[in-house]
């Protein structure tokens, strides 16, 4: 009988050590939902949610360029020191023929200071072939984190 209170009380302390590091490990000040401001892209407002997991997803109305779905984008995230840099793809479509019209990978830098975060990004866009096309084109950041 003993020995099942032995081993119950160190399960139970096991768990407790474990559950009390988990706490002690919050997500990095990155994690969330933001409104960010971009004001050199064709449309100024966007939505990004940053995932703990290091993805991230970024969202903005067709108004930037109304002849093609490059409305959302994916990517990743880490963390470099203070900074968080990563980068975005996008997919674009022609609305009409449904073709591939472009690929845009967006590498971008961020500081977080509590609700808010400023950066820079830096994009460049390929044709269907994969080759570059265009210049590339670079933006500042501002986020808010969206709260409840």
């Amino acid at each position: 009988m003993n020995t099942h209170i032995g081993l119950l009380a160190l399960v139970l302390g096991a768990s407790g050590c474990a559950t009390s590091a988990l706490n002690e490990r919050s997500p990095p000040p990155i994690v969330g939902v933001w409104l960010v401001r971009a004001p050199e892209a064709p449309f100024p407002l966007h939505m990004f949610a940053f995932h703990s997991d290091g993805t991230v997803e970024q969202s903005n109305p067709d108004a930037g360029d109304p002849s093609t779905s490059d409305s959302n984008l994916m990517g990743v995230w880490t963390t470099d020191g203070a900074a968080v840099r990563g980068k975005l793809v996008e997919i674009a479509a022609n609305r009409t023929t449904h073709r591939l019209v472009s690929r845009t990978e967006i590498s971008f830098s961020l500081r977080v200071t509590g609700d808010t975060f400023s950066g820079t990004a830096d994009a460049r866009s390929y044709d269907p072939a994969g080759r570059p096309s265009g210049g590339h084109v670079q933006a500042t950041l501002e986020g808010e984190r969206v709260v409840p």
